[in-house]
């Protein structure tokens, strides 16, 4: 049996597979919050008591964060995760930790055309490809292409300088100093980010906040309420917001595709994108993927792509999984 996790700061996601032939199937799976538990090992033991027993050839874990010497310090979570204790503990024969978007990365490579929804089409063509995945936090990943394959290289490019557009993100940027001192992509392009942004704008128009949307921010998850208001129309700041986190993602997704050079495409993944799917489809983000001045031509010829399958990252961390089963990486 095979142990998989894609581990966020928000959740867990956990999954049983089983292989037969070249085919993964899912024998059983379950989320669970992160922060309920002290580590991932808890989550673990409470994923594995909820079914039969089973013995685990191998596990892969993705991870939000960087992986080092197999060992790594969660990003959104007082997490620490190493290989040789998580091999101990399970017990497994092999155990790989990846970085998040690394195992997600794995995952697109085996994804059918039905899985993903096209903002641009470009010129597909075999070459180095890229993903950003707007989160809890904001991952990147590249997939280097070698001649024969693609190869997944980890990135933590979500925590680079943030750079403003305009004299507005200017404004942003000086705000979000004062609240950090230091402001990455992540503070922008992520949940958080989004709500960041929205209370930014709201202070700067000076416009009260309506009742039932501060209720709402006050007992939900601020970010999918900014995100749900904005995408009904009925609030012209969370509007507003929804607008600018979107062309900051096009932007810094193009930022990606530059230093990649990313000719054979770029996706969007995570957990935000399949969920504004329209609005990332309006030309916002698409706009502002190609406002790279000289290399806008080269920029309108990457074809670029939303990931719409949830269980990407969890299916990415089955294939590293079964590889080393095989003895392989």
């Amino acid at each position: 049996m095979l142990l998989a996790g894609d581990v966020g700061g928000t959740k867990t996601a956990l999954a049983l597979f089983e292989s037969r032939g070249a085919d993964l199937v899912p024998v059983r799976e379950a989320a669970l919050p992160s922060r309920d538990f002290p580590g991932i090992e808890a989550v673990i033991a409470r994923f594995l008591a909820g079914g039969p027993r089973v013995a685990i050839d191998a596990a892969c874990f993705g991870v939000a964060g960087p992986v080092v010497d197999g060992r790594c310090v969660a990003t959104n979570l007082p997490w620490e995760l190493d290989e040789q204790g998580l091999a101990a503990a399970l017990p497994a024969k092999r155990v790989r930790l990846l970085n998040d978007l690394a195992a997600t990365a794995h995952g697109v490579l085996g994804l059918p055309r039905t899985a993903l929804a096209t903002l641009q089409a470009g010129t597909p063509r075999a070459g180095n490809m890229a993903l950003i995945a707007p989160g809890t936090g904001l991952g990147e990943a590249l997939l280097i292409w070698d001649g024969a394959r693609h190869l997944v290289v980890g990135s933590e490019g979500g925590h680079a300088d943030y750079a403003p557009r305009s004299d507005l993100e200017a404004e942003l940027l000086a705000a979000l100093r004062r609240e950090h001192g230091r402001v990455s992509w992540e503070r922008v392009v992520s949940g958080p980010g989004l709500v960041a942004v929205y209370r930014f704008l709201r202070a700067r128009g000076g416009a009260p906040e309506p009742a039932g949307l501060a209720a709402r921010l006050a007992r939900e998850d601020p970010g999918t309420v900014v995100t749900e208001t904005a995408l009904a129309g009925t609030d012209p700041v969370c509007v507003q917001a929804l607008d600018l986190f979107v062309g900051a993602c096009g932007a810094e997704a193009g930022n990606l595709a530059l230093k990649a050079l990313a000719l054979g495409g770029v996706f969007v993944g995570g957990g935000i994108a399949p969920r504004i799917r329209g609005k990332l489809a309006d030309g916002t983000f698409v706009a502002a993927f190609r406002a790279k001045g000289r290399f806008a031509e080269l920029m309108a010829a990457i074809p670029i792509h939303v990931v719409l399958e949830p269980r990407t990252a969890l299916l990415g961390a089955a294939r590293i999984a079964l590889s080393l089963r095989g003895g392989g990486g």
